[in-house]
């Protein structure tokens, strides 16, 4: 069925859309006129966030569109997106991090009072409290005692229906940026102080004011750690392409910690994931060019 008048924006726009049948490999173009155009795409460089963006879902139409896309293909950016999983792959591949727990809303609403004090007892306060899929921090809260407790959780089914819990780790934030398809690239280790008390959705977008070093003011066998780690992690959960790795590297002790992964990581002026490939010899304008390649390279087999 043809678009209506109301899908178009103003007069010199026209609706399109991507076809699933890879047969059309690209853009139907609704034009004005009546007709239909057909543009071919060669690769596409996604860049949305959060649900629909990173999941998988965009990357499964790019797939059965036949059309070559950046970063992960649809059954690593759901794993990678969904936190409860990506916890249980670090688990299996015996990455350290934060101890969890995960829970479903239906699950919880059977008993909230009992699930929230095995949690507690398991985790301890504080408690980072977080929607399983959902990007850019938020969401998240952190907990610091039952009536706190209470509030994250009804704030995280807010946005899915899956929440996760995490231990509080006292520790230094770092990122890792990694490329590649087969052969892996690690980056400089880059090290994040939060503005705010920890590294949320304002402290990431809206204020600018968390200090970032790069590389990470950490000892030289602590950085090689967390790139061996976060390759590992990559690799683990099928990643291709593009993605940030993020750590903790606890205080007391200088343990290696898994945080997340970040499927599709920022390409703004303040985002880590070039700054750090800056640093580490790539610049912007070759690590875009390193990443089309790679998705070309990638669905072309």
């Amino acid at each position: 069925m043809l678009p209506n008048d109301k899908w178009i924006v103003d007069e010199f726009c026209c609706p399109a859309i991507i076809s699933p049948d890879a047969k059309n490999g690209g853009l139907i173009i609704f034009e004005k006129d009546g007709s239909i155009t057909n543009i071919k795409i060669d690769v596409v460089f996604p860049v949305l966030h959060g649900k629909n963006g990173e999941d998988g879902t965009i990357q499964g139409l790019f797939q059965l569109a036949n059309i070559p896309f950046v970063g992960c293909d649809s059954l690593s950016s759901a794993a990678s997106m969904d936190k409860g999983y990506t916890n249980m792959v670090a688990d299996y591949l015996g990455v350290p991090q934060a101890k969890w727990v995960a829970t479903k809303k239906f699950s919880y609403n059977k008993n909230p009072d009992k699930f929230i004090q095995n949690t507690v007892e398991y985790l301890g306060f504080p408690i980072f409290v977080k929607p399983a899929n959902a990007g850019s921090s938020v969401g998240i809260t952190k907990a610091t005692d039952i009536d706190s407790l209470r509030k994250a959780i009804d704030i995280a089914f807010e946005h899915d229906n899956k929440v996760v819990f995490e231990e509080n780790i006292d520790g230094f934030e770092v990122e890792c940026a990694v490329l590649g398809n087969d052969e892996l690239f690690a980056s400089v280790v880059g090290g994040i102080t939060p503005c705010n008390e920890f590294y949320d959705y304002e402290a990431k977008y809206i204020s600018g004011t968390s200090e970032l070093s790069i590389p990470a003011k950490l000892p030289e066998d602590k950085l090689a750690e967390v790139q061996k780690e976060a390759k590992r992690i990559f690799d683990g959960l099928g990643c291709s392409g593009i993605s940030r790795v993020d750590f903790f590297v606890r205080k007391s002790d200088y343990k290696v910690m898994f945080n997340e992964i970040n499927t599709i990581p920022g390409f703004t002026s303040i985002s880590m994931y070039p700054k750090m490939m800056e640093a580490s010899g790539i610049s912007y304008p070759d690590l875009l060019d390193k990443a089309l390649t790679l998705a070309i390279e990638k669905w072309s087999k």
